[in-house]
């Protein structure tokens, strides 16, 4: 039945040729014509519209042609001023009811060298907004009955050194645990032999770094917990974190162009860089999973929104649960979910997030599900001003509290 659900989600999310190139034609004759007309005083105030703009999703009637232009228009000027070509290296993404309104590709794979340009499938290290797909692969598997959020890690990993810490600690990071990527280098870990998920999970037993904080008792965002998170997978599943994510995702909603890394996929894997163009070599951190690691398009993102709506891969109650905070302890407006960072507005209004950050890239995924919106900038040459990018997010509502976000 599920693979049945899929399949019929997968099949809505197929684009028409046909239909897009009326589509596309369509705005573009439309433009032309409000644009060009002349002894129009109104047609000054009218910017062309992109042509390369393209639709991932059938919704063709989802948005009229005025709503079209003005969310076109308002995010090219944005996005343009914070984000211009030449400075800024990476896939934008701004979509409303899966229709996408602003589509942007500038720079080089290499931007040193200005070398291979950068396309839509051209798939960006997500580093941290992969725990978004690890926190719902979880919460799949809680919804098909596989496993309990409430389960102890001990019923997972035999004789797990650290007592009653369960699955939805990992998942809120209220765990406790240490931060793999700040311990290993201090119990001395040969930096020349490449870390694994196993590697990081023996370490917990033979070195046995003392809990950041008695477990359950507030939120400190910590890797190690999402590391655990994709072995959990594994043992559930019976197959490995790659096959699983590929299987279960990644193929259903057709999502084409994104894939989890791993030392067979040094060849095609987009490097990243500094800000001053320096490339980040590989290191020994950089083949653990579940936490990092998963590479995807900006487009292959907006088949990921559309995805986390009520009755298409989750239901509402699983939905509800990963989309709630669970960290009360300090005052503010800003909360973790099961794998989402998250802002409450004081007008009601729940900003849904997750940021990355690893080496030279770093990603901003924001769904704003009041209003069917999703923005999404992936860069593979470290830009700190796409963080910036949650001031567009009142172009759709009211998200003027929404404060600054956490990288």
């Amino acid at each position: 039945m599920e693979s049945f659900q899929g399949l019929i989600f997968a099949t809505l999310l197929i684009k028409s040729t046909l239909v897009i190139n009326v589509f596309r034609l369509f705005i573009t004759l439309t433009c032309f014509i409000s644009c060009s007309g002349s002894g129009n005083k109104n047609n000054a105030a009218k910017a062309p519209i992109d042509t390369t703009v393209r639709q991932v999703v059938d919704t063709v009637g989802s948005l009229t042609e005025a709503e079209f232009l003005h969310y076109h228009n308002s995010c090219r000027d944005f996005f343009g001023k914070i984000l211009p070509p030449g400075v800024f290296n990476g896939s934008i993404l701004v979509a409303k009811k899966g229709t996408i309104v602003f589509e942007e590709n500038t720079g080089f794979t290499d931007p040193k060298l200005k070398q291979d340009t950068l396309t839509s499938h051209t798939a960006f290290h997500l580093a941290s907004v992969s725990k978004t797909f690890t926190a719902m692969a979880i919460l799949k598997l809680q919804q098909e009955g596989k496993l309990g959020l409430q389960d102890t890690l001990s019923k997972y990993f035999n004789g797990f050194p650290y007592q009653g810490i369960t699955i939805k600690m990992l998942l809120s990071h209220r765990s406790g645990l240490p931060n793999y990527l700040h311990y290993l280098e201090k119990y001395k870990w040969d930096t020349k032999k490449m870390v694994t998920n196993a590697d990081v999970l023996s370490s917990l037993y033979t070195y046995h770094p003392p809990l950041d904080f008695p477990s359950g008792k507030h939120f400190a965002y910590c890797n190690t917990n999402f590391v655990l998170l994709a072995l959990i997978i594994e043992i559930v599943s019976g197959e490995p974190y790659k096959n699983y994510m590929e299987n279960n995702i990644f193929r259903p909603l057709q999502m084409n162009d994104t894939y989890v890394f791993s030392p067979a996929d040094m060849s095609r894997a987009l490097p990243s860089f500094e800000w001053n163009n320096r490339k980040y070599p590989m290191e020994f951190l950089d083949v653990v999973y579940g936490d990092k690691n998963i590479y995807s398009t900006a487009e292959n993102m907006l088949r990921w929104d559309q995805a986390l709506y009520p009755g298409r891969m989750f239901t509402k109650q699983t939905l509800d649960s990963a989309f709630s905070g669970y960290s009360f302890e300090k005052q503010g407006n800003r909360n973790y979910g099961l794998g989402w960072r998250m802002t409450f507005l004081p007008n009601g209004k729940k900003l849904l997030y997750h940021n990355g950050w690893w080496h030279g890239s770093n990603t901003v995924f924001i769904r704003l599900i009041d209003e069917d919106a999703v923005i999404i900038v992936l860069s593979n040459k470290f830009n700190r001003r796409i963080y910036t990018t949650k001031n567009i997010c009142n172009l759709f509502g009211d998200y003027m509290q929404a404060g600054d976000f956490e990288e």
